[in-house]
């Protein structure tokens, strides 16, 4: 969405850096390409003056002169005020004291509300809570249906007594409000703690489509009205959503459509504009793309900074504890990564959704945006089927597996001889990353690192203990000459024993059950 606005604005940033001291022409020039950089995102007009004003005086003042970088407090001074434009903070549900929390969806038809509704519902239900849709939406031709089929999925209860209108030429009948009314009646009843009201939109703003809007927040009292916007629509967005705040007074906007490739000004305006904040994002067709906006995750994204928290959020959510422990002891037992284990971490990821997004979520993302475009996701479905076609025993002990095996699995994978040989190579990669991990070795680091909690006696130097080691004790695969290897390597031992003025020193046998030794630890002193 937010793809233009960020590469000019890091392009902007790029040309400020190495300079010690910023001119006021430097500032200037800055300041005029933030702002064609929002203009040309659709940002509406008067929120790109009051955004660059703020800009240009906290730029020209003591905060960035006096800075040990310049550029990099104007990038502070950037990602405050978008935050700023944004909502500030982080504005979550007023739930109810008593009763179930009644929230209502207004905007206009074909903004996403009907599938949004669902996308809500799930999310709060991941948070613990119990929710019921309601569809007041008689209007649109199969509204009721399409909200069952979404609450469907969602795994929630839709309350619909009317089925509605299935096609354009029906009369509207049934009375929406009385629906809400008894929708929420139903939710007390059931003991749901949470109704969300799915109203009807039209295609433009109009006196009835408010007057019923106004007519059903009156019957049922919500504690949020949500205005579900379009994120594609550009500086229409503020007129929509300034007659929507007239008309409903909305307590909250809710952006749909937010993985479009449009220029996001929206998201920028709305906030603004109304004085209302952004409370949630939908970001995907699934029903689980769905995440609680906040103002300063969405401002690192605009700059390039990436949004860990929320990738964090989402592993947390998604990730197999279990899963995670057991690799967690696998690795620090230092045992063979095998096919299996890939396979379980494939599966892991697959939850966390498309890896395009998580990719995007990363620090400095929009310098790759091109080879994340480009991108298959069928790719990863690809190594999957690769790694089920094999045998139990050749994923748990790949070496086993020679050109006939590649031959087979490639045929029940479906791909070719190629694309095995390249999963192999690229495995055997990561085998040896886990074991360099595991030894407590870093790769980069001088004289190797030890990782925090992994106590591998000599880890650092095993390379060199070990290539020592190989010299001490090589033996030649001809007989004559191992014979006389070990013939030379006798008598060195008996000369080493034999020194410090002949008396031989006497190797003391470790009784490891009187050392009180952790369990395991044995391991690294044999």
């Amino acid at each position: 969405m937010f793809n233009s606005l960020s590469d000019r604005l890091t392009a902007t940033f790029k040309n400020l850096r190495g300079k010690g001291r910023l001119s006021e022409a430097d500032i200037d020039a800055t300041v005029r390409e933030i702002r064609r950089a929002l203009l040309d995102a659709d940002v509406a007009v008067p929120v790109v003056r009051e955004f660059v004003a703020h800009v240009k005086e906290r730029a020209l003042g003591a905060e960035v002169s006096e800075a040990l970088n310049p550029s990099q407090q104007i990038v502070k001074i950037v990602n405050e005020e978008l935050v700023g434009i944004l909502g500030g903070q982080t504005r979550r549900i007023n739930m109810a004291k008593s009763g179930p929390t009644i929230i209502m969806l207004a905007g206009l038809q074909g903004a996403g509300k009907t599938t949004l509704a669902g996308k809500l519902a799930k999310w709060l239900k991941g948070q613990g809570h119990t929710p019921i849709l309601v569809a007041s939406d008689l209007q649109r031709p199969n509204a009721v249906t399409q909200l069952k089929i979404v609450g469907e999925r969602a795994g929630v209860p839709v309350f619909a007594p009317h089925p509605g209108v299935t096609s354009e030429f029906d009369t509207p009948t049934g009375d929406p409000v009385q629906v809400a009314r008894d929708g929420v009646a139903e939710a007390r009843a059931k003991l749901h703690d949470v109704v969300i009201v799915d109203t009807a939109g039209r295609l433009g703003v109009d006196a009835e489509l408010m007057q019923q809007a106004r007519n059903i927040r009156d019957a049922i009292e919500p504690q949020e009205v949500l205005f579900v916007i379009d994120a594609m629509i550009g500086q229409d967005a503020v007129n929509t959503a300034n007659a929507f705040n007239e008309g409903v007074d909305f307590t909250g906007v809710v952006l749909s459509k937010l993985d479009g490739d449009a220029r996001g000004g929206a998201a920028l305006s709305v906030a603004s504009v109304t004085g209302k904040p952004i409370m949630f994002a939908s970001t995907g067709e699934n029903v689980g793309d769905f995440e609680q906006f906040h103002p300063d995750r969405m401002a690192s994204r605009i700059l390039d900074m990436g949004d860990i928290l929320t990738l964090i959020e989402q592993a947390e959510a998604n990730w197999d504890k279990a899963e995670a422990d057991r690799m967690a002891k696998k690795f620090i037992d230092q045992e063979d990564f095998t096919f299996e284990d890939f396979l379980a971490q494939m599966q892991q990821i697959r939850k966390l959704g498309s890896m395009k997004k998580l990719l995007m979520m990363m620090p400095g993302a929009a310098q790759i945006r091109q080879q994340l475009e480009a991108f298959d996701e069928r790719e990863i479905d690809r190594v999957e089927a690769i790694v089920r076609s094999m045998t139990p025993h050749e994923r748990v002990a790949p070496k086993i597996i020679n050109g006939s095996r590649r031959a087979r699995i490639a045929k029940g994978a479906g791909v070719t001889v190629s694309e095995v040989n390249q999963l192999m190579e690229r495995f055997a990669q990561a085998q040896k990353m886990m074991k360099k991990l595991a030894a407590g070795k870093m790769s980069g680091v001088p004289g190797g690192m030890q990782m925090p909690g992994m106590a591998a006696a000599g880890g650092g130097n095993r390379k060199k203990n070990k290539k020592n080691n190989k010299k001490k004790g090589s033996r030649s695969g001809n007989p004559m000459k191992r014979a006389q290897q070990e013939a030379q390597a006798q008598q060195a031992e008996k000369a080493r024993q034999g020194a410090a003025f002949g008396q031989q020193t006497q190797q003391q046998e470790l009784d490891l059950a009187d050392m009180n030794l952790p369990k395991g630890f044995e391991k690294f002193l044999k």
